[in-house]
């Protein structure tokens, strides 16, 4: 019996393997891991025309429709999660391509946003970094979130999350998004506010909505204006809600304290970009999803969802 061809895409720390148990399928799958991500589009394709079945995590390779036409022997794609914007879902529907996801395991990025916050404002990593390298004694000044008022865009579950353990830290929370009702606000424990006052009052920003038409450019140069000088914003959604050039201005010009930025409108985030060269902004490689407890279900996920598919009976099946 020949095996079908499965690609596990951009695993950057080779751990695919290791986290589920991928040998119920040794027998009718040949698995190959990709860990790098791939330049371009062309790089993609050539190294996957041969594949039945991919494997993505999240929105790290896309699948336009171009791709799609290009890999007549794809199958199967299995996500990660259920919402994949990197995925043109007519497109692989038109290619009788069939596209199922997996669950995704509690909150891990809320964790990361108020650790991006802690950053900002106690200095922790830089701090570590300056004692390691032999600096002389402590030369920031921190400030206490306790008190401050976290302004959250996005009261979803995920928004709602980061709303309680800011509450648990003694701050105030007030939030916006385009169909937020000051009813939902109120139900979450948290105060509802407009646009412009959200970002006139808030002493720190955090972005919690989907990236989508309606989403893309939604934090605009007028809104980063409004912003009080000593104010941050965080950004661990997706880059492009965030009008990156105007980001870019306001952090060179000091116009705000700084920023955290987990997500930007190219990634990998080029090595000459400038935001690797400010000081006041702090970023991470796009870790929101990024846990050992996450990746084990996704994978698991994704061998029972090859698994229902080689029975004609896929599981969780996106378009």
């Amino acid at each position: 019996m020949t095996r079908l061809r499965c690609a596990i895409l951009d695993d950057y720390q080779n751990v695919a393997l290791q986290l589920a148990d991928w040998s119920p399928l040794a027998d009718r799958i040949e698995t190959t891991v990709f860990d790098k991500p791939f330049a371009s589009a062309q790089d993609a394709i050539a190294a996957l025309k041969d594949f039945e079945i991919v494997c993505a995590m999240r929105e790290r390779t896309p699948f336009p429709r171009a791709v799609f036409e290009a890999l007549p022997k794809l199958k199967l794609l299995i996500t990660s999660g259920m919402r994949n914007a990197a995925i043109d879902l007519e497109a692989a529907k038109a290619r009788d391509v069939v596209v199922c996801g997996t669950a995704m395991v509690g909150n891990p990025t809320a964790g990361l946003t108020i650790g991006l916050m802690l950053e900002l404002t106690r200095k922790i990593g830089f701090e570590n970094a300056r004692m390691k390298a032999g600096e002389p004694w402590q030369i920031t000044l921190g400030e206490d979130v306790e008190g401050k008022t976290l302004g959250i865009i996005g009261l979803g579950k995920l928004g709602s999350h980061v709303a309680a353990i800011a509450r648990a830290l003694g701050m105030k929370t007030i939030a916006w998004s385009t169909n937020l009702t000051p009813e939902a606000c109120e139900k979450a424990g948290v105060s509802y506010a407009s646009k412009e006052e959200l970002f006139a009052t808030a002493d720190i920003i955090t972005i919690h909505v989907v990236l989508s038409d309606r989403s893309r450019g939604l934090v605009g140069r007028d809104d980063l204006a409004r912003m009080k000088p000593t104010a941050y914003l965080i950004n661990t959604a997706r880059g492009p809600i965030v009008d990156e050039a105007a980001l870019l201005e306001t952090l060179q010009q000091r116009k705000i304290a700084g920023a955290a930025l987990d997500t930007y409108s190219q990634e990998p985030l080029p090595l000459d970009s400038p935001l690797r060269k400010l000081d006041n902004v702090v970023i991470t490689p796009h870790l929101g999803y990024v846990t050992a407890e996450n990746y084990r279900r996704i994978y698991r996920e994704m061998i029972e969802g090859i698994e229902g598919w080689l029975k004609g009976e896929p599981l969780r099946r996106l378009g």
